[in-house]
């Protein structure tokens, strides 16, 4: 921002946002269920007799006349996070209630829990470092496999997701290109992860790999890398004015700190977060952008530090979609840097304008 007076009336209001409740819309509880994939293949060449993908649901399925299911909408995750981060007031509480975009009476709505992730199959589940090394494209196969063979799902009106979730989109369009309507990737860029985007990445898996209490995979408690990766990820994740209104002072910069670490090695494993930060290795749309024909959304913020929109990546590339267009979210009290992919308020309007696209 050019004007410094404005500075202190955002953080005021950054702060008086972050102290308000939001309401939960009356929408349905989600259904959870495990979906289990025989013989699952990886691109590495290794392989699992059976592999588990969790996953929620919301709503039921409607098919027309020839059986093609005609209100599925999948939702996918971001990196370390799972299905579970969606049903929230900000994202749930916005989109799943009645009347709202995505009405869970008249949509199934499909979030699930990626390979690696949540409660779906993944190295803290006994193999440690033995567990497959799974990327992008592996993770994108289970998401088909679960939605036809184990939801029996065989279309989609829109494929959605945040982070790494709206990079499984932009593949989703590319890989399968006519199984869904439309499409919205949210916090995502169509290209090989790289600069800034992926020395983070490296940072974590290099403090994780290069701690000697990792035990190639093999410790008993948790090496203290694992701090590293949840410093890093805190420092990635939003605007460095939420930050500021946050942690205004050197101690309350510490204090925030300390205690989001304690939380987060509370529950995370050393090796899904490794595994995780380095699946995005194999991702790159970019040479088949041609091919997506649904209509796309991409949505990105303008405060996102790992999408940082000087680059004008997604400009550049959103013109060889031949149905796509791109939104850039404003810095505003609202906005929360690469988290505003879940404060759907700041987009929904898009979603709506997205869903009146016609049925393919």
């Amino acid at each position: 921002m050019n004007t410094p007076a404005f500075i202190p009336g955002l953080l005021a209001a950054l702060v008086l946002a972050s102290a308000v409740g939001l309401r939960a819309a009356d929408y349905p509880a989600p259904t959870g269920r495990d979906v289990m994939l025989q013989n699952f293949k990886f691109t590495s060449g290794e392989s699992l007799p059976m592999l588990t993908i969790h996953c929620r649901t919301l709503g039921e399925p409607q098919r027309d006349p020839q059986g093609v299911v005609r209100n599925a909408v999948l939702i996918m995750h971001g990196t370390t996070g799972s299905g579970a981060q969606f049903i929230r007031p900000e994202f749930a509480g916005e989109l799943f209630g009645p009347g709202q975009p995505l009405d869970a009476a008249k949509y199934f709505i499909i979030l699930p829990d990626d390979i690696g992730h949540g409660d779906s199959g993944k190295p803290s589940d006994g193999r440690h470092a033995k567990f497959p090394r799974y990327g992008y494209l592996d993770m994108v196969e289970a998401e088909y496999r679960l939605v036809t063979q184990g939801l029996h799902v065989n279309h989609l009106r829109l494929v959605m997701g945040t982070s790494m979730g709206g990079m499984h989109t932009w593949l989703w369009g590319e890989l399968h290109p006519e199984f869904m309507d439309t499409l919205m990737p949210l916090a995502s860029l169509p290209v090989q992860i790289a600069g800034r985007n992926r020395v983070w990445r490296r940072l974590v898996s290099d403090a994780i790999r290069g701690d000697p209490a990792w035990r190639d995979g093999d410790y008993q408690a948790q090496p203290p890398a694992l701090r590293t990766a949840a410093e890093m990820l805190w420092l990635v994740g939003s605007n460095p004015l939420l930050r500021q209104a946050e942690a205004p002072t050197l101690a309350g910069a510490d204090a925030t700190i300390d205690a989001y670490v304690a939380n987060y090695v509370k529950t995370a494993d050393a090796n899904d977060v490794l595994y995780a930060v380095e699946a995005s290795r194999d991702y790159d749309p970019s040479p088949g952008l041609e091919k997506i024909s649904a209509p796309l959304v991409a949505i990105n913020s303008a405060d996102d530090l790992i999408n940082p929109p000087e680059l004008g990546i997604l400009e550049h590339e959103i013109k060889r979609v031949p149905h796509g267009r791109m939104v850039m979210v404003p810095l505003s009290p609202d906005s929360r840097g690469h988290g505003s992919h879940t404060m759907a308020k700041l987009w929904k309007d898009e979603l709506i304008a997205l869903l009146r696209e016609p049925e393919r």
